[in-house]
């Protein structure tokens, strides 16, 4: 059976990871499948909104699996707290959109609908629970990247929130979590009105919306990011354009004219550690140009949930989960100065090997 190869930013990451993926491959008996894998649908398929899919795996070398949890998750949404968990700490649970036993058919599969209100690229986690009897039990997992596309045509562009948009009261302290300040950073309220009667998010570049900002000296565009940053008072016109259609906003912008330019955030090199290893994500080397604190903020975008202590530190931390095979986490950091301004997000992967 071909191996996947996990899609990470750094060209010599990949490489690595390759690598590692070849060795194990030929270190296996002829005809031996690598550990937990989702078969069906297959990595990087295109699939419409509502679309009802088969969902397939292969245990590989982890005949103790006694059950299958399927996941939704969009492209950059957090990883949320499973289930079978339980927490104290206020955290999301997530629901699964499938749970799969060995009698169904096909085994530990089965039938999966597509999210109606997805678009763009979207995650499907697929979590093997293993029993090992008086021992306890622990988890495997597999995750692929899909595209989705809705079979309706778009319709209009609405931007949800009050019209014009006002931002900030003029002459207000900043701070920590202060939602309006120079600086400040903002996802656009875009959504897309569809011919299926169906409001989706089209605020991610990836959905194929574009921004532009008639003033750059008050709203500056991040493009890739698809993130708006406050820079300046005064009015600007913010466009929306996705499929042929474009949306107009008026904002206007009166806050604190005391200058402050915005934080960088800093993750630190993408990295492989070996299972039950303590992995620290060092956000140190963020920085202020104007030598402020800064407020931290870590979280999980890819793969199975792991426990994350000292998300508001510098420095984050968690115990490698242990695995049968190499698999990619992805975690990301935003940094926020003390008059409030924020960082564009940072990203970091981590490799955990058995």
């Amino acid at each position: 059976m071909p191996s996947r190869t996990l899609q990470v930013p750094s060209n010599q990451f990949a490489r690595t990871l390759h690598l590692v993926t070849v060795t194990l491959l030929l270190s296996l008996p002829s005809g031996q499948a690598l550990a937990f894998k989702i078969l069906e649908p297959a990595e990087q398929a295109v699939l419409q909104s509502g679309q009802t899919v088969t969902v397939k795996v292969d245990l590989g070398n982890d005949p103790g699996v006694v059950q299958v949890r399927y996941y939704w998750y969009g492209e950059l949404d957090e990883a949320l707290v499973q289930e079978d968990q339980t927490t104290s700490s206020g955290a999301i649970v997530a629901s699964a959109a499938l749970i799969s036993r060995a009698q169904n058919d096909p085994p530990f599969g089965g039938t999966l609908t597509v999210p109606q209100d997805a678009i763009g690229p979207l995650r499907l986690l697929a979590v093997g629970d293993i029993s090992r009897g008086r021992l306890g039990g622990h988890s495997t997992f597999d995750e692929i990247l899909l595209a989705i596309e809705p079979a309706a045509t778009l319709t209009a562009i609405e931007f949800e929130t009050e019209k014009p948009w006002r931002l900030g009261r003029g002459h207000q302290e900043a701070g920590y979590g202060q939602v309006d300040t120079l600086g400040k950073i903002f996802e656009p309220p875009v959504v897309g009105l569809f011919s299926d009667g169906v409001a989706r998010s089209i605020r991610s570049p990836s959905t194929g919306t574009s921004y532009r900002s008639s003033n750059d000296k008050v709203i500056k565009v991040h493009q890739r990011e698809g993130l708006l940053q406050v820079v300046g008072n005064g009015r600007t016109t913010l466009t929306a354009t996705n499929r042929g259609k474009h949306a107009a906003l008026e904002v206007e912008v009166e806050v604190n004219e005391e200058p402050n330019e915005p934080p960088i955030a800093e993750a630190g090199p993408n990295r492989t550690v070996k299972a039950g290893t303590k992995v620290e994500l060092n956000g140190l080397k963020s920085r202020d140009p104007e030598g402020e604190a800064l407020y931290y903020a870590w979280s999980q975008i890819r793969g199975n949930k792991v426990s994350l202590l000292d998300v508001n530190m510098p420095k984050a931390s968690f115990v490698a989960p242990q695995l049968s095979e190499p698999r990619l986490y992805r975690f990301k950091l935003r940094v926020t100065d003390k008059k409030g301004a924020d960082s564009l997000p940072a990203f970091v992967d981590v490799i955990v090997e058995p």
